[in-house]
């Protein structure tokens, strides 16, 4: 039988996703450039490391890998259900909080249906929408700031997720106490407010919201969190989501089994027991981020305020080029390409060392014709 000429073929809703780029990893810069001292401040990453406690927990668990994890995470459920002081089965867990972003496609979504999102903001929201065949309303920001008022005039009877990171990523910008409110009390009954809190533990601002009360409103939204920033267990992949009873339930009839490993579970549990690693974290970027900001100010940059655990900055100058010549340092940042905003960076708050590398290998660049 001859080779079939036919070509493969894919429907439209694949050939029009993009797919997600991380940051540049570690182990590939060294590989490129044979440097062995390498600081990555690109993916928004704990400086500190996970918990020693996690750390031990997962030596641990390490043993029993051959046995197939706990489904319902009874132990990672039950400790944040307590902490929260909310029902156990108003959390559903993920391979990191991103696939619970796609499962809320999968449950809700459908052909025609309409998703509103900030733009710029986190790519897999759109990536939902487009794998259902929904189609995205991106609503821009303002000065960098989140036009909640255009968020609200784009929300019609066909809208049914309404997606906000908050903070906001990759601007750090954040909506107040009074803007949710105003978003959450335009949707229509068949809509879903899902708010993404992956770094909620960073924000300080008093009027930062507590969106946990809309859960026990009863209202429809999902809060999203992740292990993978402040706690430090990125490369885990763990996850979870926080609603009302019918929305996990909607959630769990297409959730994967299985899909939060047995060592993340375990090292979850013994992070959330480890409040001093957590202030720690915490306490670092609180006191590094206006250090940061300042110092990258006084190079004639443009930095916009931040409530999360990075920085967004308009160098006013080729991005690209920073971005290779931090990396011909040792240095690895995030350009706002990626976002529709060349000349812009991303930058993750490190550790006053790693930060003063930064800085230093940023004078070296830009002092370069």
């Amino acid at each position: 039988m001859s080779p079939s000429n036919n070509t493969l073929t894919v429907d439209d809703r694949i050939t029009r996703l993009v797919p997600y780029h991380p940051g540049k990893p570690i182990s590939e810069v060294r590989r490129e450039l044979g440097l062995t001292e390498i600081v990555k401040l690109a993916s928004n990453e704990n400086p500190l490391g996970p918990s020693p406690k996690a750390i031990d927990a997962i030596i641990a668990a390490a043993a029993s890998v051959h046995v197939y994890p706990d489904g319902a995470c009874h132990d990672l459920r039950t400790s944040i259900a307590a902490r929260l002081d909310i029902s156990p089965d108003s959390l559903v867990f993920g391979n990191g909080s991103d696939e619970i972003i796609h499962l809320l496609g999968l449950t809700y979504l459908c052909a025609g249906d309409e998703v509103v999102v900030a733009h710029p903001t986190f790519s897999r929201y759109e990536s939902a929408a487009v794998l259902a065949g929904a189609h995205t309303l991106r609503v821009p920001l303002r000065d960098w700031a989140f036009d909640i008022e255009a968020m609200v005039a784009s929300i019609t009877d066909r809208t049914r997720l309404v997606f906000l990171s908050n903070p906001n990523n990759p601007t750090g910008g954040y909506a107040s106490t009074d803007g949710v409110n105003r978003l959450i009390n335009s949707l229509p009954d068949r809509c879903i407010l899902c708010i993404d809190e992956a770094y909620y533990e960073y924000a300080a601002r008093p009027d930062y919201p507590q969106a946990i009360e809309y859960v026990r409103q009863n209202r429809n939204v999902i809060i999203l969190r992740t292990f993978s920033k402040i706690y430090g267990l990125a490369g885990l992949r763990i996850g979870y989501g926080i609603a009302k009873r019918q929305i996990i339930g909607h959630i769990e009839q297409v959730r994967e089994p299985f899909n939060t490993n047995a060592l993340a579970q375990t090292a979850a549990v013994a992070a959330l027991d480890d409040s001093a690693h957590l202030e720690a974290s915490r306490s670092l970027v609180l006191e590094q981020r206006p250090m940061l900001a300042r110092r990258l100010s006084e190079m004639d940059m443009t930095v916009y305020p931040s409530e999360g655990n990075f920085l967004w900055v308009n160098t006013h100058r080729d991005s690209q080029w920073i971005f290779d010549g931090l990396l011909r340092c040792g240095v690895i940042i995030r350009t706002g390409d990626a976002f529709d905003a060349p000349g812009y960076l991303r930058i993750t708050i490190g550790t006053a060392q790693q930060n003063e590398k930064l800085l230093s290998a940023l004078s070296e660049v830009l002092s370069k014709p």
